[in-house]
């Protein structure tokens, strides 16, 4: 659990044991399997410690290809599959017990002098006037997950925590969903870590979108849900422990599956990264 900010920095620091190979703790957890944002944010502390010193993450792209076991180890190796004047880039797979459960193409890039420009930032309520997670979970416990309690080190504020956790209208068909966050004490001044956490924190909340057009609480009873892939271009270094505004919809699901998108905007309105996932919304029986 990572209810503590030490604990949760402590998934990060990854032990080096051997070349290029890394192993992270996974906590326990009510999860039945292993927090897939957890995994995509070590696996990029991994790769970043193969890259040379001022060289950012501009993307990933991961795919969750197995369920991790909670509570084991992962192992995270590392390939070096370009290292140029500007750009690195590496490949990151993630095992236990000698089985693959993740792979992750990740590139950085030496920060250059360019044309900047951004969609603006949307229109939110400030996050100290809205409820903490906890205030959200006690008013309704039949309708929110527990797993946002077990990441105390996160502040979370969700600007819609409808009674229901249902679309807003029949026209709602996007879900379209806005959360606030930042972790709940300073961080050091790190840019790979808040990177790394960065891409934890965007799994927190984005695949729930996708059933939001449908009426369905972010308990998601009745659904079997599980990420498929998650892909993030950090647009800007970002500061999780300032505010940041996670802008999110889903443009579609069908077939068993959800997309979601989000993009994350720091206080002041600048666009920090873009993120899209697709996830797995199956249906279970009701006799199941």
């Amino acid at each position: 659990m990572t209810t503590s900010l030490p604990a949760l920095l402590e998934l990060f620091d990854l032990t080096e044991v051997g070349p290029d190979h890394f192993v992270g703790r996974s906590p326990h957890t009510s999860l039945i399997r292993v927090f897939g944002g957890q995994v995509a944010g070590q696996a990029l502390a991994a790769a970043a410690r193969t890259v040379g010193e001022g060289r950012l993450p501009h993307s990933l792209h991961a795919y969750f290809l197995r369920p991790g076991i909670v509570g084991r180890p992962i192992e995270f190796r590392v390939d070096r599959l370009r290292a140029g004047r500007a750009f690195d880039t590496r490949r990151v797979s993630a095992t236990q017990d000698g089985r693959t459960i993740f792979e992750m193409s990740a590139s950085f890039h030496v920060p250059e002098d360019g044309p900047q420009h951004q969609w603006p930032s949307p229109v939110a309520p400030p996050p100290d006037t809205l409820p903490t997670i906890e205030e959200t979970i006690a008013s309704d416990p039949e309708l929110w997950p527990e797993f946002y309690l077990e990441w105390g080190s996160v502040d979370i504020r969700h600007v819609q925590a409808a009674e229901s956790g249902a679309a807003e209208s029949a026209d709602d068909t996007t879900g379209s969903r806005q959360v606030w966050f930042k972790t709940s004490e300073p961080l050091p001044d790190d840019p790979i870590l808040h990177s790394c956490l960065l891409a934890c924190f965007t799994d927190l909340t984005l695949l729930s979108v996708a059933l939001v057009p449908h009426g369905v609480p972010p308990r998601h009873d009745g659904y079997q849900m599980a990420s498929l892939d998650h892909c993030v271009w950090f647009h800007r270094t970002p500061r999780v422990d300032d505010w940041m505004l996670y802008d999110q919809v889903s443009p579609s699901a069908g077939r068993g599956r959800g997309l979601a998108q989000g993009n994350v905007f720091a206080a002041d309105g600048t666009l920090i990264a873009t993120v899209v996932q697709e996830g797995l919304l199956r249906p279970v029986p009701a006799d199941h």
